[in-house]
């Protein structure tokens, strides 16, 4: 089940952040293209999480 729920949120992510640049570039509202960028960071991140090593 949670891999349903990342699979869901990264599909919502990505198209937030294609919609946010469509409406950036349709509108000229440069603060549409910011929030595209954020949002595409928050979906590679998401799909590409960081690991950290346990112990030394």
């Amino acid at each position: 089940m949670k891999a349903i729920y990342r699979i869901l949120i990264a599909l919502v992510l990505l198209a937030s952040a294609i919609a946010s640049y469509s409406k950036g570039i349709q509108s000229g509202v440069f603060l549409f293209i910011i929030l595209g960028l954020v949002l595409e960071g928050a979906f590679w991140f998401g799909l590409f999480p960081i690991k950290r090593r346990k112990g030394t």
